[in-house]
């Protein structure tokens, strides 16, 4: 019996739990033992290092990363899925170190331990399309430990994440992943690996964390700016900041004092821009 799942066991699965994938929940679950290991390698976790990992479904990539002996926390909002998730390990790798916890990723107040208490520092996962970014967000802010990130998402998605300022997808979510790290585009996945099969494609999407930039009211700060300044990105940032800062008038003395011009756009700006903005108030 092989370690993974392949097309026949993830429809088993399905059938089983009378788990029907829903776009609501952005659900397309892998089949591919060659994809699985594959982003497992991609990953380069150290050894035994212990991993979170968000909407496991029916557990492709969970097994996975058990069968490279890593210790798996799993997050997973459907109660149907989170309560087969370790009866499936256990008939396929009995000696894993897996935990189970059913709740909504985007509301946990904290990253739960990983098997034997130690705390996750790496975040492995094929992310819903429909919340990977405010879900990496969440996370990277609330587990420090963190320090590598490889997550499967929506290519539009990868690339507005890996973007650089001056680049056609570059925004809000480009900013914001920016205080964790450098992210990057670290290969293509086919379609034709998932079930349902989806109508986007996907990338893998990488990031291992740097120093951060600030401090944590400061990042919280730069948030509120790049949210009001993408918010309506067509006008200039001495508009789209007035609600902000209260009038364009005082919107335009920041952006002065910060070295920014207020006739410019949120998309000319990068992170430590907003950073400097800021820092002025």
């Amino acid at each position: 019996m092989s370690a993974l799942l392949g097309p026949a066991e993830v429809r088993d699965l399905a059938e089983l739990l009378d788990v029907t994938p829903t776009k609501k929940l952005g659900q397309n679950f892998v089949h591919d033992a060659n994809t699985v290991r594959r982003i497992v390698q991609t990953a380069a976790l150290l050894p035994g290092e212990p991993v979170l990992e968000v909407g496991p479904g029916l557990g492709s990539l969970t097994l996975g990363l058990l069968e490279a002996g890593h210790p798996v926390v799993a997050i997973e909002v459907d109660a149907r899925l989170a309560a087969q998730l370790p009866q499936t390990v256990a008939a396929l790798q009995p000696e894993a170190s897996l935990a189970v916890v059913t709740a909504d990723a985007l509301r946990v107040a904290e990253v739960p331990e990983a098997p034997g208490g130690s705390r996750p520092t790496a975040l492995v996962a094929n992310l819903p399309y429909n919340i990977s970014v405010p879900v990496l967000l969440h996370l990277l802010a609330l587990e420090p430990g963190i320090r590598r990130v490889l997550v499967m998402v929506q290519a539009e998605v990868g690339h507005r994440l890996a973007a650089e300022p001056g680049s056609k997808v570059y925004g809000g979510p480009s900013i914001k992943a920016a205080w964790y790290g450098r992210w990057k585009v670290e290969g293509q996945v086919s379609r034709q690996v998932f079930w349902p099969v989806p109508n986007v494609d996907s990338v893998l999407v990488g990031m291992t964390r740097a120093e951060h930039p600030g401090t944590e009211a400061e990042r919280v700060r730069v948030g509120e700016l790049v949210d009001a300044a993408f918010g309506q990105r067509l006008k200039m940032l001495r508009q789209a900041l007035a609600e902000l800062y209260g009038s364009s008038a005082a919107a335009s003395t920041a952006l002065e004092s910060a070295g920014l011009a207020p006739t410019a756009r949120g998309e000319e700006l990068t992170l430590a821009d907003f950073l400097a903005l800021a820092r002025v108030g």
